[in-house]
């Protein structure tokens, strides 16, 4: 997952020094939960996408289901769920349509082809903000825009030549194109909390999937990395960041989210030997590059004493 929602949080008393640690072990833990998936999507051996589609969402379902009832009780959680409204509805459709894509994007391309492309979320949703509701975009911002539209370019270069899936870099590009508008779509609507919204996108993604997998049987090795796939990486990754996001700055969020794309590749080559194209890594490092050097500014402005920070930014995927 990688960076998606972010929810202004009301100003109050300045946090101590001990929870904005805490803050920022959670949501770096959120990050390393997230970069597993695309490791442990390989040691499946299930041969329908949907099928992992499926089980991955009912166990991230389940988990998340639990985690806001231990949190906010039972009437709290329904009532976080009425009070999404159409907002918090069309970020579960964003979340759904992406978790999926996620996983049948596997089949056809490599996991940094995918995770690198997602890097350049935040400043997707800078140019859609811009598009949408005219929001100022600095100059520094616009240049990193066009870079990140040139790293994506060189990415997807491959496809268009033939050498790679189309299909692979499409969905790819797709999911960073979902992320980017759920981004935009909570900054905009404040009330939108994300952990019910995405905790519903994995219901519909889990109602979908059932209706175009083969089968449902599957072994009992599969359904342990299945378990993992939803648990771990996914419930796991959103409830660390849902929690520790609304402690720290949002640029510093977003900061530690880039860790996922980072480490997510690594762990797969570790794993898998599965080693990224020369232009994946070409056009990954503009991507990655300019989104540091972005949020780097970012940090340095929203860490001035006169302006109060903001919560966070990276989800799962």
């Amino acid at each position: 997952m990688t960076e998606v929602v972010s929810s202004p949080v009301q100003s109050g008393p300045a946090l101590a020094p001990r929870d904005e640690r805490r803050g920022v072990l959670l949501v770096f833990l959120s990050a390393l939960m997230w970069s597993f998936g695309g490791a442990i999507a390989r040691y499946i051996d299930i041969a329908d996408s949907w099928t992992v589609v499926f089980w991955r969402s009912i166990w991230a379902a389940a988990f998340l289901l639990c985690f806001m009832a231990w949190r906010d009780g039972g009437r709290g959680t329904l009532k976080l769920f009425r009070d999404m409204g159409l907002p918090g509805f069309a970020v579960a459709l964003c979340f759904a349509t992406a978790s999926t894509s996620f996983v049948v994007a596997l089949a056809y391309t490599t996991v940094a082809n995918i995770l690198l492309m997602q890097a350049g979320v935040p400043l997707m949703a800078a140019l859609f903000a811009w598009i949408a509701f005219r929001e100022k975009v600095s100059t520094a911002t616009w240049i990193a825009i066009a870079a990140v539209i040139a790293g994506v370019g060189i990415m997807v270069s491959e496809s268009l030549g033939g050498a790679v899936s189309p299909v692979g870099d499409g969905l790819a590009l797709l999911i960073a194109v979902l992320f980017a508008t759920a981004t935009v779509i909570t900054r905009r609507f404040a009330h939108v909390r994300m952990t019910p919204a995405t905790c519903l996108g994995t219901m519909l993604a889990a109602a979908f999937a059932l209706s175009q997998a083969s089968t449902l049987m599957v072994s009992a090795h599969d359904m342990g990395f299945l378990f993992a796939f939803g648990v771990v990486n996914l419930g796991l990754g959103l409830a660390c960041f849902a929690t520790g996001a609304r402690m720290i700055p949002a640029a510093m969020a977003a900061l530690l989210g880039t860790f996922e794309p980072l480490l997510g590749p690594i762990w797969v080559w570790l794993a898998h030997a599965e080693v990224p194209s020369s232009r994946t890594i070409v056009g990954g490092t503009v991507v990655f590059a300019a989104l540091l050097i972005h949020l780097a500014l970012e940090f340095k402005r929203q860490t001035q004493p006169s302006r109060p920070g903001v919560s966070g930014l990276p989800s799962p995927n």
